[in-house]
């Protein structure tokens, strides 16, 4: 029997156990409905305004920023053209002043 890839790493060696799919490789468990959901989904990002973003959109800083590792501070109301979504905790990537940046979209709203 063929079981469907782990939603998370996309290892092609799940298994059945019980009631639940399980990965080996990174030990992800889930139900075999869930992943049907999660597909649907995709992956959203949200900004403050709960408003959903987009690769190349263009936002604003609703609040001063400081750089971590600098005493440059990212002043509220920049613009950010041409962002890049990415997963985890500091889920947009973008370039502000020609330097490569990670934000946080709970600090931007879309323009």
């Amino acid at each position: 029997m063929s079981y469907p890839n782990c939603p998370q790493c996309h290892s092609d060696l799940t298994y059945h156990d019980g009631i639940q799919l399980v990965c080996p490789e990174c030990a992800y468990e889930w139900q075999e409905g869930e992943m049907l959901d999660t597909l649907d989904e995709g992956f959203v990002v949200k900004d403050a305004n709960g408003t959903v973003l987009q690769d190349g959109d263009t936002v604003v800083l609703i609040k001063d920023l400081k750089v971590k590792g600098s005493s440059l501070v990212i002043k509220q109301g920049t613009k950010v053209k041409g962002i890049r979504l990415q997963e985890g905790d500091h889920n947009i990537a973008c370039k502000i002043d020609g330097s490569g940046m990670d934000l946080k979209s709970e600090f931007v709203k879309k323009a």
